[in-house]
């Protein structure tokens, strides 16, 4: 079957949808992704067997999308482009990929009539909450996430599959909805490539060899937490002079966190290494003694799981997490890590000291995470769910 994926974004990087398309590429599919380029990729390559096709996008393009479900001009521009996908290669069946594309793709879809699969990455409409652009004029006043919720519900409805991340996710689309029979569960897994042929950058280990190194990996926006780890620093450094937390990501929240840093007088004690390539992460996470998923709990970060906790635990890492609902029941199920309340600055604290104090602890605890990534929650167990969806689709 050809698959036409449709991500309103570049590629890569896209660990989800990387992973999805070359599961079914191995399964026999042919796979063709839809993706967004801003003047600096090539139109067309095949990555990993698949059939990527770029179409020119611009800036002002990009920002037209917040307003996608306020004013339809985003999603008019970006149906006429996979129009022209669908038809110039002939797919037969579509993944779109998240809901601020979706009603572009439904309205290309509209006389083709092909099965829709709906990707749900995460809770949109209630991410979108906790946007900087929407805190303040005139975001805050022309973006609705009310409108964004609203959409989502037609679209699940129009959607012939969905699948999301989390099996508490799925549990509150079914609620919402009450059709389970459209819903499979598709967790962000880690590929055993990820840690199976990983090469290892030296330089990076020897950095922080001399550190009790405190790792976080991924996007830095302020509904992540990191506040609260950096706000630990000032007293972790009197127990623990060696510490030092390691940030690889970003996000244009940043100078947030660079400001508390400044403040608190601990620029010795926090490394910003900003986004760093997919490839190193795992020297990173080996350099590192812990590594942190500091989530403020809401609605979507309740009920979805941050990939980085799976990119930890596959090389035997032990996690301090926020309790978060979805990662404290899976972290303590596994016996992986520890768990502190979120946003709770002595409780982080704490929890720091005791995996500082116990090396004991941390190998007992990496050595169960690595065991669970590798046996039963890698990409190829997880993916089972959508290899059969696809097998079965009509």
């Amino acid at each position: 079957m050809k698959i036409g994926m449709i991500l309103d974004d570049t590629f890569p990087p896209d660990p989800r949808v990387e992973n999805e398309a070359i599961e079914l590429i191995k399964e026999g599919h042919e796979v063709f992704l839809f993706c967004l380029t801003y003047g600096e990729q090539k139109l067309e390559e095949k990555i990993n067997g698949i059939e990527v096709k770029r179409y020119p996008s611009t800036k002002l393009i990009y920002k037209l999308s917040a307003l996608a479900y306020t004013i339809p001009v985003y999603s008019m521009i970006m149906k006429k482009k996979i129009v022209h996908f669908l038809t110039t290669y002939n797919i037969e069946a579509i993944h779109c990929h998240d809901i601020r594309v979706a009603e572009a793709v439904f309205w290309a879809n509209k006389k083709l009539k092909l099965p829709v699969v709906l990707d749900m990455h995460d809770n949109l409409p209630d991410n979108m909450k906790y946007y900087p652009h929407l805190q303040k004029f005139p975001g805050k006043y022309i973006i609705s996430p009310k409108k964004w919720k609203e959409k989502e519900a037609v679209f699940m409805e129009k959607a012939t599959k969905i699948v999301s991340v989390s099996q508490e996710f799925v549990d509150e689309l079914i609620e919402r909805t009450q059709k389970p029979e459209k819903f499979l569960l598709v967790p962000n897994t880690v590929n055993a490539a990820f840690y199976n042929e990983a090469v290892i950058n030296n330089e990076i280990i020897d950095r922080y060899r001399n550190n009790f190194s405190m790792l976080y990996l991924g996007d830095t926006n302020i509904r992540r937490g990191l506040l609260t780890a950096i706000d630990a620093i000032p007293a972790l450094k009197e127990s623990i002079p060696s510490i030092k937390l390691v940030i690889v990501g970003s996000n244009t929240t940043d100078y947030i966190l660079k400001k508390r840093v400044a403040e608190l007088g601990i620029e010795a004690y926090v490394d910003f290494q900003g986004w760093q390539d997919l490839k190193l992460f795992p020297s990173y996470i080996l350099a590192s003694d812990i590594c942190i998923s500091p989530l403020h709990r809401s609605k979507q970060h309740d009920v979805a799981y941050a990939n980085k906790i799976f990119q930890y635990m596959s090389l035997a890492k032990p996690v301090l997490a926020s309790d978060a609902i979805a990662q404290k029941k899976l972290i303590e199920k596994v016996d992986s890590g520890l768990i502190f309340e979120d946003k709770n600055i002595p409780d982080f604290i704490e929890k720091t000291i005791e995996l500082f104090e116990s090396e004991d602890l941390r190998k007992r605890l990496g050595a169960n995470g690595e065991d669970f990534i590798k046996n039963d929650f890698n990409w190829s167990v997880t993916a089972k769910n959508l290899i059969t969806l696809y097998n079965n689709i009509n």
